[in-house]
């Protein structure tokens, strides 16, 4: 079977499996211990409106799931049907013509079945760079990151995290005139990847920076 599960649904499962293994942990009721399990397979099902016979059986164990060592072993069963984020290091240098020697993170450290963007801080330059892949190309930001001492709401995963500010400087319609646009997102993109259980927030953040 070929991998069919992206990494923001794989995000969203956990998080229905993590509701299982709450509930089972608090609720004695068998009543809403039903209505728990009802809701997770409903929301799960919905991810995949058109799943065959061997998908299907994959997800069943899910009705089973009732403390945290079942939960790991189920997750662990679907990781392989995580479709990886698929970028090159040729890929991204594309996307940066401009920036002579970027310094891209070695691809072959990171999963890349736990990100739907890819992202790194050049701090040498102070420039953070956000690549994501919509509609099989893939998008390009660049601008500079400045930390926070707080933590806030992620403009892209929509979490309370520790954030800083990314700012993009754009060509104004006037010769030498600048547009500044930013938004306060996570400082930690690994933690912002695995709180994404959605792209309608990443794809916003992007359309609204590089418009």
């Amino acid at each position: 079977m070929n991998a069919f599960i992206r990494v923001y649904q794989f995000n969203y499962i956990k998080g229905q499996v993590q509701n299982l293994v709450n509930g089972h942990s608090t609720a004695k009721d068998e009543s809403v211990l039903n209505t728990i399990k009802s809701m997770a397979i409903e929301r799960v099902s919905a991810l995949f409106p058109n799943m065959n016979e061997e998908q299907k059986q994959l997800f069943q164990p899910i009705t089973s799931i009732d403390d945290k060592e079942k939960a790991e072993r189920f997750i662990d069963q679907l990781k392989p049907y995580v479709i990886p984020f698929n970028v090159t290091e040729q890929g991204i240098k594309k996307l940066f013509p401009k920036v002579k020697k970027l310094k891209i993170p070695a691809l072959e450290d990171i999963d890349l079945r736990e990100i739907s963007y890819f992202s790194w801080v050049d701090y040498s330059a102070n420039k953070k760079y956000i690549v994501i892949r919509r509609d099989k190309k893939l998008i390009g930001l660049q601008g500079s990151f400045t930390t926070s001492n707080q933590k806030g709401i992620c403009s892209i995963c929509n979490s309370y995290e520790d954030v800083g500010m990314f700012l993009v400087k754009k060509k104004g319609n006037v010769q030498g005139n600048f547009i500044k646009r930013g938004n306060y997102i996570c400082q930690d993109s690994k933690t912002c990847n695995h709180n994404l259980m959605s792209l309608d927030k990443l794809y916003e953040f992007v359309e609204r920076l590089n418009g």
